[in-house]
């Protein structure tokens, strides 16, 4: 199986595996540092091990959480080897200071967490053995390793999507496609290379090619399935899964060709509790009133540079009317970043190399400080932390007219950070809001306080690598 799926959201399983492998290997270099600087006998160490342990296991937490934050993993796909290395060297130095904070809260426990010399060492320990340990782990797992096999059943409008958007280079799939069977009468969309020619039934092909997974991408159910097929090859013990969830898990968002009512209505997820939203409430104001205390005197530096460039009779933020939850209106709050009459002649989407953008306008949007003004929104509860982001009401009206389950959007409250900021870079027009949508839809399905955290953590690879930002 090539993911995980963790309260309701899913992981890709090599990630985790790796993810433990360095907690072993981070917990291993601590070991060492501490070993040389105040053991330098094997029995003596291992005979006081359960005094080392404690700081061993907070080091490499610390250190996996700020890889995560910094997308370490992820960037093993689209960087290679020297970029992962490069984040990770990185995430080792951003952790030193918070292992001394650790010290500092439990120093009766955390006794080598205090010594600028075992954490030095142990993080220069760390880029060897991580580098060592992260090699190994890639030539033994292979290119196709945790990857099962696929087969489409169907060729038409839905297999080529499927083939579209799971198949390109920057797409961290998690199978390898066996290749697509048509259906008997049905239009056939997907390019001839892909086809697989099963003269007999699917259960017998399945025999003598087998496979892990039949994935039912079929455009008209209607018209009828091969269930006692199906039924065959479901007793083989394999896995037979529908065409739009397939795609949601490989991807991470919800295929709005693929998706009808009726889905949304009887797939899995849309649970929301009244323990969550205590959790996720509480979860919005710790955030939010973290995030204001470290950012107070950059927002403070952000409006004296506003009043320098502009005057200081000009206003310093910008208050604009947005779509809530349930569609309600309110106002959100940003600094403003375009001249004062930027809208005179309307509405229009920010565009990149906006010419309406001030100097300083340009900066805070870059590096995301035009939003800090919105955790106001999120402590008087009009916003949460994580979700949607919200959208002018103008625009949501056109928006929904053209792009199906748009609304739905509207179903949680909307987000100062979100899975779709993540995910998707800036979006400017209809079709890039499309695309948005498709990972909103996710979150709104899949919600769950560990999917908070985990956008929470990854928001800071955003905020540093500049991602999505205009």
């Amino acid at each position: 199986m090539a993911h995980v799926r963790l309260f309701r959201h899913y992981i890709h399983l090599p990630f985790v595996i790796l993810g433990l492998i360095d907690f072993a290997v981070l917990a291993l270099a601590l070991a060492l540092a501490t070993f040389f600087r105040f053991f330098g006998d094997v029995d003596l160490f291992f005979g006081n091990i359960m005094f080392v342990v404690p700081s061993c296991i907070v080091f490499s937490a610390l250190n996996l959480v700020v890889m995560i934050a910094l997308g370490v993993h992820q960037s093993r796909v689209e960087e290679g080897m020297s970029g992962m290395m490069l984040r990770t060297i990185m995430a080792l130095i951003i952790a030193l200071p918070l292992c001394g904070f650790a010290w500092f809260l439990g120093s009766d426990w955390l006794w080598y967490l205090g010594d600028s010399g075992v954490l030095t060492s142990a993080s220069v320990f760390g880029v060897f053995l991580l580098g060592i340990a992260r090699s190994v782990f890639f030539v033994l797992v292979g290119k196709d390793a945790f990857k099962r096999k696929v087969l489409v059943l169907g060729a038409g409008v839905r297999a080529r999507q499927l083939l579209q958007d799971l198949t390109t280079p920057f797409n961290r799939k998690g199978f390898v496609l066996a290749g697509f069977v048509p259906m008997p009468d049905a239009p056939v969309e997907v390019n001839e290379k892909y086809l697989l020619n099963v003269p007999g039934s699917l259960h017998d092909y399945i025999l003598r090619n087998p496979v892990a997974e039949i994935v039912v991408a079929v455009d008209d159910r209607r018209k009828g399935l091969p269930m006692e097929d199906l039924l065959e090859c479901k007793m083989e013990g394999i896995r037979i899964v529908d065409g739009a969830n397939f795609y949601e898990r490989e991807s991470r968002k919800v295929a709005l060709e693929m998706i009808t009512p009726g889905w949304l209505v009887f797939s899995d997820g849309f649970k929301v509790s009244s323990v969550f939203g205590v959790g996720k409430r509480s979860l919005d104001l710790l955030a939010a009133g973290a995030l204001f205390i470290v950012t107070c005197p950059f927002m403070l530096l952000t409006a004296i540079a506003i009043k320098l460039e502009d005057g200081w009779k000009s206003p310093v933020f910008y208050s604009q009317e947005r779509v809530g939850l349930n569609g309600k209106p309110f106002m959100v709050h940003k600094f403003r970043s375009m001249i004062t009459d930027a809208e005179k002649d309307g509405a229009v989407w920010a565009k990149k190399n906006d010419a309406r953008v001030t100097k300083v306008g340009e900066f805070i949007r870059k590096v995301r400080i035009d939003e800090l003004p919105q955790i106001f929104n999120v402590l008087n509860g009009t916003m949460a932390f994580v979700g949607p982001r919200p959208e002018r009401p103008v625009f949501v009206e056109q928006l929904t007219e053209k792009i199906p389950f748009y609304n739905e959007r509207h179903r949680v409250k909307p987000g100062l950070t979100g899975w779709a900021q993540l995910c998707f870079a800036y979006a400017d027009n209809e079709e890039d809001t499309r695309e948005k949508l498709r990972y909103d839809l996710y979150y709104i399905k899949n919600q769950s306080l560990l999917l908070d955290l985990l956008v929470i953590i990854q928001t800071v690879e955003v905020v540093l690598f500049k991602k999505g930002s205009r």
